[in-house]
Formats: structure tokens, C-alpha cells, sequence
């Protein structure tokens, strides 16, 4: 296992490289160029500036998350190729760069979403991400982008993008008339445009699952429960395309087995990454985020970890969406106090599960 902590690169993160540096058992980041829009290509020296500044901190940088795929390739317009082979140069600008996994997702429009990004736990006053559907009530997707722009405390939010965002309406009216499985269908061109280049190169692309694990608004959301993925592998057989097993994203839904899943991906090799964290199941579409700790969310993270170590020990892992606490005042989600806790936790949880088997 080797534990990272997402960082969105100098002048856009608050938290410094140092400061993960001296993170107990961190070995690197999990890399983010958010200043690039969907589509658009990362040169290789953009992608070598931004590596060769992780390895100076004396950190790693073998995961990059969020080369975004373009809307259009998700909606399978006339314009994909030229997003499909933009795409297709960043692969290879990042594995020049010994870029190992490329973590994506293929959720239309609104990406992750919450209904609150600071609900306070009343139990130590604490606060987190937090999702109750009924809250939505007669909300419009535009709505919804509208609050969650004026509570990012001033930083931009993965998959919130501005520019991505600035059609919205437009793009909503053409998903109206796309399926569950025309979008099956635009995800099987972008495979077979992509892959073959993650084959040439030696890239694993990791598609992150839909966030929260249902589908929204009406959206033809594809990524969600085991089936959902057993399907999406299926449509490209290759070691390169895999998933990233984000433990929080599927368990917000109680349906989903998580120590299950990942021990089923991880015996067929197909887990690139791994985003571990907790949540509380409220009921019914209904959850917040929770501190790693197994009693204080619905997530057995004991079971989580042994199931990551009895199928896939090598694989990257990071401490995912943390809560706010001791005052800190950051990016939603993505505090450094918290995360650190979750990771120093994951690590306890993977030395004891290590010497128990010894």
C-alpha cells in the first residue's frame, strides 16, 4: 500500500508539501492540475514542472486525478475525437513523466454533489459534507451549483469548475434525451480511443464512481453499485482500465458491500487507486461525511482495510474527504488536520492487520 494525500499544486492548495511531507507513513500526492479546463491537453512541461516539484518535497507523484473527460465525449457529440485524442496526448505527457494511474470519472454534469458543505456534527461541533435528498425539494440543478459556489470559502471544488459549469442548461437539455445505455455506449468509444494509449504507455486509467451512489435529477448515471463496474470493465477488456474504489462514494448507499467489492476488483487486479473514508448513513438518501474512525460512521474500516490487504496490498490509497475540526478554515472536504488523522488511522488499522497475519 502506498498512502498519498490529494494536493492541487502552489498557489492553489493552502496546505503546503511540507506539511503532508511530515504526515506520518505519507510516501506522495495524488496530484491535481485544476488550472486546465475538460479537453484541454497538459504539455509535457506542465506535467514535468508539476512532477519534478513533488519529488523536490521529497514526495512521490505516480497518481494524477481529474484529467477531466470533456462533456462531450460523455454526450458522444461529433466533437469527441478531438477531445478523445487530447486525451490521449496528456497520457502520454504524464507517463513521460512516470505518471502510473490517471484517475477520471464519467458522471454527467454535476459530477459529486451535497446539499451542504459545512453541517455541523453535533456531537464535538465539528463540520463536514452533507447530503439529505429531501433538502433538494424543488432546487434546479442550477440552484444546486449556485449554493455550492457560495460555500467553497473561495477555492475551486473538483468537478465545480466554472468554465465546465457555464453551459449548464444547454448540457442538461441534451442529456434529456440520453440513456442509460447510450451513455454505456459513449463510454465504450472513449475506452477504445483511450485505452490503447494507457496500453502503449503503461498508464491504468481508474474510473472514480458516481457521488452519491444513485442516480440525480435524472441523469443517466452509470458508475455506482459492483454491476455497474463488472459492466464498465467488460466493455474494454484491459489491465489498463480499472476502477477507483472509493469506499465513501459507494457507501453512501447501504446496498453496496464495500470489503466485498474491493476484495472482487482487487482478485482480478483491476483496482488503480483507492479513495478511503467514512460516512454516516441518516437514512434514506441521506448521509455526512464522518472522521475515518469505524464507530463514528456505517463503514467497518477494519474490514476495508484486511480486504485491501488480502487482495490488492499495492495498490495507492488516500484519506478522502475530511471534516473541518480544530478551526481550520480550508477547501470543503479537503482540510489537512483531519485527513492527516485518517491517514496516521488507516496506517494503524494496515500495521496491525500486517503483524496479525505475520
Amino acid at each position: 500500500m502506498k498512502m498519498t494525500f490529494r494536493w492541487y499544486g502552489e498557489g492553489s492548495d493552502p496546505i503546503s508539501l511540507r506539511q503532508i511531507k511530515q504526515i506520518p507513513g505519507m510516501t506522495g500526492i495524488m496530484g491535481v492540475l485544476d488550472d486546465k479546463a475538460a479537453g484541454e491537453v497538459w504539455s509535457y512541461d506542465e506535467c514535468r514542472a508539476y512532477v519534478d516539484h513533488v519529488r523536490d518535497a521529497g514526495l512521490e507523484c505516480e497518481v494524477i486525478e481529474s484529467v477531466n473527460v470533456h462533456e462531450d465525449i460523455k454526450m458522444g457529440l461529433p466533437t469527441r475525437d478531438r477531445y478523445i485524442q487530447n486525451y490521449c496526448e496528456t497520457v502520454r505527457n504524464l507517463a513521460k513523466t512516470g505518471v502510473k494511474v490517471i484517475i477520471y470519472n464519467f458522471m454527467p454534469v454535476l459530477d459529486w454533489l451535497r446539499t451542504d458543505l459545512a453541517r455541523e456534527i453535533p456531537e464535538d461541533g465539528s463540520n463536514s459534507l452533507y447530503f439529505d435528498e429531501k433538502d433538494l425539494g424543488s432546487m434546479t440543478p442550477m440552484d444546486i451549483v449556485n449554493n455550492t459556489a457560495k460555500s467553497t470559502n473561495g477555492f475551486s471544488l473538483p468537478g465545480w469548475e466554472p468554465a465546465r459549469l457555464a453551459e449548464l442548461q444547454k448540457t442538461l437539455d441534451i442529456y434529456r434525451n440520453i440513456s442509460t445505455e447510450d451513455m454505456l455506449k459513449n463510454f465504450q468509444y472513449f475506452l477504445k480511443g483511450v485505452i490503447p494509449t494507457c496500453e502503449e504507455t503503461g498508464i491504468r486509467l481508474a474510473c472514480h464512481p458516481d457521488d452519491p451512489a444513485w442516480p440525480i435529477f435524472g441523469l443517466p448515471r452509470i458508475t455506482h453499485s459492483q454491476e455497474d463496474y463488472d459492466r464498465i470493465l467488460s466493455l474494454y477488456d484491459s489491465p489498463c482500465n480499472t476502477v477507483c474504489l472509493c469506499t465513501g462514494s459507494l457507501g453512501s448507499d447501504p446496498a453496496n458491500n464495500i470489503p466485498a467489492m474491493i476484495r472482487h476488483f482487487g482478485k482480478m487486479d483491476r483496482i488503480g487507486a483507492m479513495h478511503v473514508r467514512n460516512v454516516k448513513q441518516l437514512g434514506y438518501h441521506h448521509f455526512r461525511e464522518a472522521s475515518h474512525l469505524s464507530s463514528d460512521g456505517s463503514l467497518d474500516m477494519y474490514e476495508i482495510m484486511k480486504a485491501v490487504y488480502e487482495s490488492c496490498p499495492d495498490t495507492y490509497i488516500r484519506p478522502d474527504h475530511g471534516r473541518m475540526i480544530w478551526d481550520e478554515k480550508g477547501r470543503p472536504g479537503y482540510g489537512l488536520y483531519d485527513r492527516a488523522l485518517g491517514a496516521c488511522y488507516l496506517n494503524g488499522l494496515w500495521e496491525a492487520i500486517r503483524k496479525n497475519d505475520r
